[in-house]
C-alpha cells in the first residue's frame, strides 16, 4: 500500500484508563471521505472500554473503476468486526472478499454486494 493512499488511525478510546484487557472486540472502520465519522463517534461515546477502533480513511479522489485495490486496502486485516462505509463499489466489494477468507464479520449497511459474506442491513 502507497504511503499517503490511505491514512490508518489508532483511535484508542481506553489509552490512561487503568484497567485495560485484551478481551475488548477489535473493530476496524473503512471509510471513504468521512462517511464513517458519526458511527465512530457513537462507538466511541457508547462503547466505552468494549472496543479498540481502527480507522483506515481514504480521502483521496477515485477513478470510477479500480482494477486493483490492493493499493488502497490493507495486505491483512486483522479484527473481530470490520464495518464498511466506503463510497467506492470496488473497494467494498474486494474488502468483502478479503473479510470473506479471513472470516471476519462485516457489516455494510445499505449496500448491494455480490458476496454473500457481508451482512448488508438497510439503513
Amino acid at each position: 500500500m502507497s504511503a499517503g493512499k490511505c491514512a490508518n488511525d489508532r483511535l484508542s478510546e481506553t489509552a490512561g484508563l487503568e484497567e485495560v484487557t485484551d478481551a475488548r472486540q477489535k473493530i476496524i472502520v473503512f471509510q471513504q471521505n468521512g462517511s464513517g465519522e458519526s458511527k465512530v463517534k457513537g462507538i466511541r461515546k457508547y462503547g466505552k472500554k468494549l472496543f479498540t477502533l481502527d480507522l483506515i480513511s481514504i480521502d483521496l479522489p477515485l477513478p470510477p473503476i479500480l482494477d486493483d485495490t490492493g493499493e488502497y486496502l490493507p495486505p491483512d486485516i486483522r479484527a473481530d468486526l470490520v464495518l464498511d462505509f466506503f463510497k467506492h463499489p470496488d473497494l467494498s466489494h474486494d474488502l468483502a472478499l478479503a473479510c470473506q477468507q479471513k472470516k471476519i464479520p462485516l457489516i455494510a449497511s445499505g449496500k448491494k454486494l455480490r458476496v454473500k459474506w457481508a451482512l448488508t442491513p438497510p439503513t
